[in-house]
């Protein structure tokens, strides 16, 4: 697979995570766990029903025990930590903190065989950071306060657990997408054994509370984590991670869309800085025709 065409998979993910605060809002008062359930239990059908269109190997490939740690520690780890941040500091410092992961991507490719971190990808990627921030805090600063110190800390293990999965996933280029689907599986089973020790139970009321719950599980808790696997495995992942600071951009344009947003100067400045640092950090694979095969696939 071409390494610029897994690129755009892997962004296709991001573009689904957009729709993110539009499908939860409209799903309603579920608590948090027990929707992370119902919406990991829909994309674990995702999964499944893919299995049905793709071919089978001759042979399944053996699945080393570090790779099951690293991906239900990546999609369990993160949504426990995130909603452990949101219990625990205020929504915009912690959302902020727990959005390091695009530039922790960026800076650990280097630690990977093949990779090399050059300038411009730096750069890019704290151009992204400088865009999400003007969208997360809405224009206005940020006022961290000691009280609120473990709340940070469990946004930035957030930060550090999906940054880290999507790394070292890329170092078993050999373990198939298909493996997301068990992921999900076990985040779901998780995520409902959280929702019975924390939670009370609110079931979503009406058909548009229902869709919405489906339709996280379709796409950005479903199809998305798929992408987002033959992105970090096959695809430039410097280029993905400056580019992933495009998602907080797209959720709000899309909350403008369905007139939830108003547009203004600030999220025009936000979307210069975004786009301008995604492009500078794949210029080298826009401009300079360095689209090749990639050594994993």
């Amino acid at each position: 697979m071409l390494t610029s065409r897994a690129t755009l998979i892997g962004f296709s993910a991001v573009a689904m995570w957009a729709l993110l605060a539009l499908l939860t809002d409209a799903s309603g008062q579920v608590p948090p766990f027990l929707l992370s359930a119902m919406t990991f239990t829909v994309g674990t059908a995702v999964g499944l029903a893919a299995r049905l269109f793709t071919p089978r190997p001759a042979s399944a490939p053996r699945i080393p025990a570090i790779v099951w740690l690293i991906g239900i520690a990546g999609l369990f780890g993160y949504h426990f930590f995130y909603f452990t941040a949101l219990r625990n500091a205020p929504a915009v410092e912690a959302s902020l903190i727990a959005y390091l992961w695009p530039l922790l991507i960026v800076l650990g490719s280097a630690l990977m065989p093949g990779e090399r971190l050059r300038w411009h990808h730096i750069v890019g990627a704290l151009m992204g950071l400088a865009g999400c921030f003007l969208i997360v805090t809405k224009g206005g600063g940020l006022d961290f306060e000691a009280r609120y110190a473990f709340g940070y800390a469990m946004a930035g293990v957030c930060a550090l657990l999906w940054s880290g999965y999507s790394l070292l996933s890329r170092r078993f280029p050999e373990v198939p997408t298909s493996i997301v689907t068990w992921f999900c599986a076990a985040t779901a089973a998780l995520s409902f054994a959280c929702h019975l020790a924390l939670e009370e139970t609110v079931l979503p009321t009406g058909a548009g509370q229902w869709l919405a719950v489906l339709g996280l599980g379709l796409m950005p808790v479903g199809a998305a984590f798929y992408a987002w696997d033959i992105g970090v495995k096959r695809g430039n992942i410097q280029v993905l991670g400056a580019a992933s600071y495009a998602a907080p951009l797209l959720s709000t344009l899309v909350l403008i869309a369905f007139g939830f947003a108003e547009p203004g100067l600030r999220l025009l400045a936000a979307c210069l800085l975004i786009t301008a640092g995604a492009l500078l950090a794949a210029k080298s694979m826009l401009f300079r025709g360095s689209a090749r095969t990639s050594t994993q696939g």
